[in-house]
């Protein structure tokens, strides 16, 4: 080989161990969210994460299911995962307890729920001294659960109703049909899976005015691997993955990623679930609502009092969503939304 050549093959050496120093650099950085509600309110995690939308921000997200928020705020504490998408009730519960959270985008808005009672009862009345199904005291069934109720102008406690921990979604249902609970509150997609085995809707929780946000991603303050920008990429990812699920040109697939994630069979039920999706998050606004968090401080006060001395503006961090509409992404992103 004669030194031009040698030159050559030195050089194409070196520029092809840069570039792959330079891939492997862009490689998108791992990054666990656990979660405990398993419904509609998932879907801008599972359809960022399998549309590889957060990589396109720089995090290979992945989700990781858990029994309920305790048990999920408790693989946070315990250093497990380094984010949760969590209910604000859970954040507020799990503050109270000393640990210091911030919580920076939100999934949905809105509130399409229904009060579904078993068969033979009609009305909110016989409701009276009766159980309601929910997957734990405090988590994000339970102060979905009490929101609605609270917005229909029902005090639980002077109506005696019991809250019986059952399980997720699907199995709260289940136990409605099967006469082991006597209401719930529940995603229209769940309610009417319900109604179909004799179940009556007693009130739709979407026709009211409730300020409410069922689901937020968060952090502890003191976590290494969450910094802003950690936050503001993760957020973008967020506003496209709901940018993504309302434009109708993806119905298709965001179709498939419920059916499959909420083990779904029959396509009404399929169809119910992408409506659903839709209804609960209309717009782009992610930033966390400062009244919809103090009705569920409120609330959640019934059954700890210790979040009364919790200070909402040091929990919720909107920094990371007033950053996205300054920079201009906010607008872009509300450009690919259907007119």
């Amino acid at each position: 080989m004669t030194s031009k050549s040698r030159w050559l093959f030195v050089t194409v050496l070196v520029g092809v161990s840069f570039l792959g120093a330079s891939v492997r650099a862009a490689a998108p950085t791992p990054m666990l969210i656990a979660y405990g509600g398993h419904n509609e309110t998932m879907i801008p995690i599972w359809v960022g994460t399998e549309k590889g939308l957060f990589r396109k921000y720089g995090f290979d997200l992945r989700a990781l299911q858990t029994r309920s928020g305790p048990i999920m705020m408790a693989t946070l504490v315990s250093g497990g995962t380094p984010l949760v998408w969590s209910a604000p009730s859970s954040a507020l519960s799990t503050t109270a307890s000393g640990l210091k959270l911030g919580c920076f985008a939100v999934g949905n808005n809105r509130v399409p729920r229904e009060v579904i009672a078993r068969k033979g009862i009609e009305s909110m009345e016989d409701l009276r001294g009766k159980t309601f199904g929910v997957q734990s005291i405090g988590g994000g069934f339970w102060i979905s659960t009490m929101v609605v109720l609270d917005a229909l102008g029902i005090d639980p406690d002077k109506y005696k109703f019991n809250m019986r921990v059952i399980g997720d979604t699907a199995t709260v249902t289940q136990a409605l049909i099967t006469g082991n609970v006597d209401a719930m509150v529940v995603p229209y997609s769940y309610g009417d899976i319900a109604k179909r085995a004799g179940a009556k809707s007693l009130a739709d929780a979407g026709k009211l005015n409730v300020t409410y946000q069922a689901t937020v991603m968060c952090a502890q303050k003191d976590s290494s691997a969450i910094s802003n920008d950690t936050m503001i990429a993760l957020t973008k990812g967020i506003v496209e993955a709901l940018a993504y699920i309302l434009d109708p040109a993806n119905k298709r697939e965001v179709s498939e990623v419920l059916k499959k994630n909420l083990r779904l069979s029959k396509d009404e039920d399929v169809e119910a679930s992408y409506r659903v999706s839709r209804l609960q998050m209309p717009n782009l606004d992610v930033a966390p609502n400062l009244e919809a968090w103090r009705t569920v401080k409120r609330l959640v006060a019934k059954v700890n009092p210790k979040v009364l001395d919790i200070d909402l503006e040091q929990v919720i961090v909107n920094g990371p969503a007033q950053y996205l509409e300054t920079s201009g992404f906010m607008a872009e992103m509300r450009k690919r939304l259907p007119r």
